[in-house]
């Protein structure tokens, strides 16, 4: 199981390196396409509230709970001691820590019962939840999208062109199930060793110790490196992309970012159904505000990781 997500990280680390060396080499030729505004003035709505409330929910316990874990992992180091120190000591580190962990099982619960509003109520049919172009599902179409883009990173082929969701974000999505069952269940025999020792032999504690701090640093270093890539620090998006918390989408971003996404919305009619205003003055100054937050920690918590393990 580490040995996949080694690779895993290693194969994105690749189409990272590649992709920045892409589309630094457009920027240099000016291939790039120029950011021109939007002179539409057309936005729309690529996130409800529900969706960014959830989101929000993630990174947030997300961060915390890399704040107070990593503290726990390497306790033996200067900087793990003084940041246990700011957060009270390492038993409030770790009451913080369970707590976040509480958090986690509560916006995957609550983004269960979502899917099954959905269903329910006929908002969005089962097939669609699963399959088809605004599905968040990995499908076929997917494979022939990532063949597309690395040719696009090496020069032999045009940019693919994207839906609602690429195939890194369905990547993102499915990794929360990933951290909810393996990290998410291993902390729980940590939280619960003499619940779990009653049912199970001692030694599950153990295993349940190795796999909670090795995924865990793994999801850490993909998280603050990989997503924050993808997500704010690719050329096209830098410094920080801040659609996740105002849920607004230009049309000309739109147009490029997602174009299948456009011209599908656009013959079926619900253009004009997900059509909003510009993000107010405030939601765009929280937005700086939270993702320069978020993105400082993530990278000073990168670093300190890396010295642990390089210096």
């Amino acid at each position: 199981m580490g040995a996949l997500l080694i690779n895993v990280f290693l194969l994105f680390s690749v189409h990272t390196l590649l992709w920045f060396i892409r589309a630094m080499f457009e920027k240099l030729k000016k291939e790039a396409p120029p950011h021109l505004g939007n002179p539409s003035g057309r936005y729309f709505l690529r996130f409800n509230f529900y969706q960014r409330i959830t989101h929000f929910l993630i990174f947030t316990s997300f961060v915390t709970l890399s704040v107070t874990g990593l503290p726990l992992k390497f306790h033996d180091y200067a900087w793990a001691k003084m940041l246990a120190h700011l957060l009270g000591g390492f038993e409030v580190a770790g009451v913080l820590h369970r707590m976040m962990g509480a958090v986690t099982f509560g916006y995957f619960a609550m983004h269960l019962a979502y899917i099954a509003y959905l269903a329910i109520s006929g908002r969005m049919r089962i097939r669609d939840i699963l399959w088809g172009p605004r599905s968040i599902v990995p499908q076929p179409n997917d494979a022939v999208e990532i063949a597309t883009n690395f040719k696009w990173f090496l020069g032999l082929g045009p940019r693919p062109k994207f839906g609602r969701f690429t195939y890194w974000e369905k990547f993102d999505y499915l990794a929360v199930f990933w951290g909810v069952a393996i990290i998410g269940l291993s902390g729980l025999v940590l939280w619960f060793p003499e619940l779990t020792t009653r049912l199970l032999p001692g030694m599950v504690v153990n295993i349940a110790w190795i796999i909670h701090a090795d995924e865990a640093l793994l999801a850490t270093g993909f998280i603050f490196l990989i997503h924050f890539y993808n997500t704010h620090l690719r050329v096209e998006k830098f410094p920080l992309d801040p659609v996740i918390l105002t849920g607004r989408i230009d049309e000309e971003e739109m147009r490029h970012e997602r174009p299948n996404e456009f011209a599908l919305r656009r013959q079926d009619g619900s253009l004009r159904e997900i059509q909003t205003t510009e993000a107010p003055l405030w939601m765009k100054n929280f937005s700086k505000a939270v993702g320069w937050t978020f993105v400082v920690i993530g990278f000073a918590l990168l670093i300190a990781m890396m010295s642990a393990f390089f210096v």
